[in-house]
């Protein structure tokens, strides 16, 4: 891959993306792309996301249609299907409790299912939503970091992606991202300025 932008210049550089270049991206790009939006910062380390990277022209097609038509992702190298699965992260939640843990796991592992034990079924899947966002804006600036532009969307349909791609009937759906090399510029920044959104005390 090209020459990383920082942090800092990825976000000033990123915007949606809907028109891409016919050039493929390789299954070693999207590796290193997903594994470093891996590295986001999940409660407990429990990590309950999950991506499938959509290549195939065809199924790419089919995936358009349960995004309503949105030809980015028709146009696009590949589109991430970002989803969470809240009962098998808990249900395996062992494999995630640090080794440096390893005298407290059972008592860790204990202590999380507890607490989840405790949610509404509604506010269990959410909360794991909540953490496919914080995975999906690590891959944003991940892709943009090497010269990939991208568009999120959450304008789909979830039980027909599901369908397509096999996922389980109780998996979340937060967003699905398209990426490619940019055939256009997009639309500059336009945000609030800080004092519009934060203070400090």
């Amino acid at each position: 891959m090209e020459q990383e932008l920082t942090v800092t210049q990825a976000a000033h550089a990123r915007n949606s993306i809907r028109k891409y270049t016919d050039e493929p991206i390789s299954d070693d790009t999207i590796r290193e792309l997903v594994s470093v939006a891996g590295l986001a910062p999940s409660p407990w380390n429990i990590q309950p996301w999950r991506v499938v990277a959509v290549k195939d022209p065809e199924t790419k097609g089919k995936l358009m249609e349960a995004a309503y038509g949105q030809p980015q992702v028709g146009a696009s190298a590949v589109t991430f299907v970002i989803w969470t699965d809240m009962a098998e992260a808990i249900d395996n939640v062992e494999d995630t409790i640090h080794p440096g843990m390893k005298e407290r796991e059972a008592e860790t592992a204990k202590s999380i299912r507890d607490h989840f034990a405790g949610y509404s079924e509604s506010d269990f899947h959410w909360w794991g939503r909540a953490q496919g966002y914080t995975f999906m804006g690590f891959l944003l600036l991940a892709a943009q970091s090497h010269g990939y532009a991208t568009s999120a969307m959450l304008g789909f349909d979830p039980e027909k992606v599901k369908a397509l791609l096999g996922l389980p009937e109780k998996a979340q759906i937060p967003a699905i991202v398209a990426m490619g090399r940019p055939a256009e510029d997009g639309f500059p920044h336009y945000r609030h300025g800080f004092d519009r959104f934060a203070k400090i005390v």
